[in-house]
């Protein structure tokens, strides 16, 4: 529910396609959507859809709303009928609107109107999945998993990054993705230290780590999914680094539980890695949530105070990174559940040896 009488508005305009798709079900690429202050049950969506020609069909069969095709600039329609509903305190997504959207609307309203920048409000709501959403972001998980599987035949010395990298997302689409949820991350060699390496046209060579953080987008939801392969055989100082992050992301994981702080499961994690003297090599956040986008709230980090909800979904990600030596991260997709969470994701975590 959005309480308006809380945020202190009358309507709120959503912009992010991601909300406007979470609100709607509308899934084209050009909307803005107005929800006004006496519609108070947000989740049925009861407001105005704006969108343009090419849409009319699409939005007519997905949207659960009022459609109204506009012909032009949506932010033009969108402020007259701000004026023929004669609304005061409009809230928009300060973190979603472009400026220039925003610059075109503040000079349109009608006299006495005014713009409020709002937080994460829809966001928010989309943190707690529904069983519909965690059944669709279950299914792109396995798709995922199943397109790892696939590929596996071709890590092999002398394949490049870039040609793992479309191989995989082939397979992804293979199994029933409609995209990859991100630019699929391939690295190999000292380069598996960049922990958003893109993929180039080096080949892999004998006794090298490969890093390989994919996704995809099946029915909207998204997946996500760190593994390690290795060409050839491991020293013991990379064995060593894999155990250390692999220990370090099982407790992240039992961590995780309906009213933990997200900074408790981030601590977790990095609690193991300072016991191996290898907490400065974490150089990022231990997860994030996802749904309808690969990022969304909760942010799992040092000073994140939410807490964790039964029914959110996110990942648990942490990594090493070494100069000169290489990287590890290992990720699973994980639901929270009332005594703990369920990892969704199948894929074993064992380094991958070929």
């Amino acid at each position: 529910m959005i309480d308006f009488a809380e945020l202190k508005i009358d309507a709120l305009l959503v912009s992010g396609l991601a909300n406007i798709r979470y609100l709607t079900g509308f899934t084209g690429s050009n909307a803005l959507f107005l929800l006004t202050a006496h519609n108070r049950a947000a989740r049925t969506a009861s407001g105005v859809l704006f969108t343009d020609p090419r849409y009319t069909i699409q939005a007519s069969e997905e949207c659960n709303c009022q459609v109204k095709t506009v012909r032009g600039p949506l932010v033009a329609a969108v402020a007259q009928a701000i004026g023929r509903k004669r609304l005061k305190r409009i809230g928009f997504e300060k973190s979603r609107l472009v400026f220039d959207t925003y610059q075109t609307l503040k000079e349109s309203l009608p006299l006495g109107a005014s713009l409020r920048p709002l937080g994460a409000v829809v966001e928010k709501l989309r943190m707690v999945k529904t069983e519909q959403e965690i059944a669709l972001i279950r299914r792109s998980v396995n798709t995922n998993s199943a397109a790892f599987a696939a590929t596996l035949g071709s890590f092999r010395t002398g394949a490049s990054e870039s040609e793992l990298a479309a191989e995989l997302e082939y397979q992804m689409c293979r199994q029933g993705a409609e995209k990859p949820s991100f630019e699929t991350i391939v690295a190999s060699g000292a380069r598996t230290a960049l922990p958003h390496a893109q993929p180039t046209s080096r080949r892999f060579g004998n006794n090298e780590l490969i890093l390989i953080d994919m996704g995809c987008f099946q029915d909207s939801y998204a997946s996500d999914m760190t593994r390690m392969v290795f060409l050839g055989r491991p020293n013991n100082r990379i064995r060593a680094m894999y155990q250390a992050v692999l220990e370090a992301q099982l407790a992240g994981v039992d961590a995780v539980r309906d009213g933990a702080t997200a900074s408790q499961v981030d601590q977790a994690a990095r609690r193991v890695l300072k016991g191996r003297g290898l907490e400065k090599e974490f150089v990022h956040s231990t997860g994030h949530g996802l749904g309808l986008e690969i990022h969304e709230p909760p942010r799992l980090g040092k000073r994140e105070k939410t807490k964790l909800q039964a029914g959110m979904v996110v990942t648990i990600e942490p990594g090493v990174y070494i100069r000169g030596l290489g990287g590890v991260r290992i990720e699973d997709t994980v639901l929270v559940t009332q005594n703990g969470c369920d990892v969704l994701t199948p894929t074993t975590k064992e380094l991958k040896v070929l």
